[in-house]
């Protein structure tokens, strides 16, 4: 358990070295040996790839689903950023959202979730950021990882459109490919990621 300390309001977790370090260093190894998938493929952007990482084998997986909101929660602390709820685009977002809660209740920080409909509900509360409000809360928008960053600026847009002040987006692994300039430059918030690819040791 890490010990607590006070920054803004928020409770930041400040994990002994030791433990950060091995709860990173096994992630890392869970990516690598589970979801890098070799071989061309297209992605989401329509760029050609010679590899495909695939994040829900590792954010919905056990052991590493644990690790993702420990290692999240570290590097936001790290960063500096304030914030009370964490939650993204549906659906890569949700698993990250939910570890980034349940490791927030671990350090006892009372932290939310949250999920961006990919629309707006059309019945009921007509709602697209579901979950405990946003509105007037200092929030971090979070995805697995992003191509051009369109995905986390959905979700950036919807959730200040419901209220809610965006601190960051943090993602677990960056690919290189100029999601972070985009996202900067467009939301005007800081752009984290936990492991960049050459971390992961791809080209």
């Amino acid at each position: 358990m890490g010990v607590m300390t006070e920054t803004a309001g928020t409770p930041q977790p400040t994990a002994p070295a030791a433990e950060h370090a091995a709860d990173r260093q096994r992630l890392q190894e869970l990516i690598s040996e589970l979801a890098v998938v070799r071989g061309k493929v297209t992605l989401s952007s329509g760029k050609e790839a010679d590899y495909y990482i695939d994040l829900r084998r590792i954010t919905l997986q056990h052991e590493a689903a644990p690790l993702v909101g420990r290692v999240i929660r570290q590097l936001l602390a790290e960063a500096g950023i304030d914030y009370v709820a964490a939650g993204g685009l549906t659906m890569g977002a949700d698993p990250v959202g939910t570890a980034v809660l349940h490791a927030a209740a671990r350090d006892g920080a009372a932290t939310d979730s949250f999920v961006v409909r990919k629309a707006q509900k059309s019945h009921g509360m007509n709602r697209q950021v579901e979950g405990p409000s946003v509105e007037g809360r200092k929030v971090v928008v979070l995805e697995d990882t992003s191509t051009t960053g369109g995905s986390a600026l959905t979700a950036v847009e919807a959730v200040r459109a419901a209220g809610g002040i965006v601190q960051a987006v943090a993602v677990i692994v960056d690919r290189d490919t100029g999601a972070k300039e985009h996202i900067e430059a467009t939301a005007g918030v800081p752009y984290l990621f936990a492991y960049s690819k050459n971390d992961l040791g791809l080209d």
